[in-house]
């Protein structure tokens, strides 16, 4: 699977041949770093380690140091391994750039980590409706999540049981996104519709 790493800038929208306006998420793709490569005979599959974005080498570790040194390049902040990357042949140290693997029209997978949304109950993470009515003896209970569980029997709360917890922050893949332009003198790719994460965060874009 052919892909790049990249980070969100926002979203804009542009026009299509129809006249219709489409809303895009702009990604700055690239330009990464080939920083391994993996063949079938070393390491029983065929595959290459992209490094993206620069990283202070006081924030990396010695033996990361050492692995960007083999690959001709600086500290890299991101690293991605992509399998059967056979399309292009590229050694240690070459760059690959947006134009190099896409194409307006193509259609992409773009992974992302979702925002973090701290500790929330029932209705935001769950979209409970609540118990709805203020009166008949409710007090401060319109956000509840009601009866989570039966008496003596099971006499616990099963695993699973939708709770309020932690939201957001999880890997998140949207699929069959369209290429609607690329700028490849700036590295941006545009895509139809949005993606996961907040602005300046790392993504992955697949096709």
């Amino acid at each position: 699977m052919n892909g790049l790493i990249g980070k969100k800038i926002g979203m804009t929208s542009v026009y299509n041949e129809a006249g219709k306006n489409v809303p895009c998420t702009v990604v700055e793709l690239g330009p990464c770093v080939v920083t391994q490569v993996k063949t079938g005979e070393t390491d029983s599959y065929d595959a290459i380690q992209l490094g993206y974005g620069e990283a202070k080498e006081k924030n990396t570790s010695q033996a990361l140091l050492g692995h960007f040194k083999n690959a001709n390049t600086t500290p890299k902040r991101k690293v991605i391994e992509f399998r059967d990357f056979s399309d292009l042949e590229k050694s240690l140290g070459d760059t690959i750039t947006v134009d190099e693997v896409f194409k307006e029209g193509d259609v992409v997978s773009v992974v992302g980590k979702s925002k973090g949304k701290g500790f929330q109950g029932v209705v935001k993470r769950y979209n409970f409706r609540g118990v709805g009515d203020a009166t008949h003896g409710q007090h401060n209970r319109l956000r509840a999540p009601g009866s989570i569980g039966a008496a003596s029997y099971p006499a616990k709360v099963f695993k699973g049981m939708r709770m309020g917890g932690r939201m957001g922050g999880d890997r998140v893949k949207i699929t069959n996104l369209k290429v609607v332009k690329i700028f490849p003198e700036k590295n941006l790719l545009l895509v139809s519709g949005a993606i996961p994460g907040p602005k300046g965060g790392f993504v992955i874009v697949e096709k």
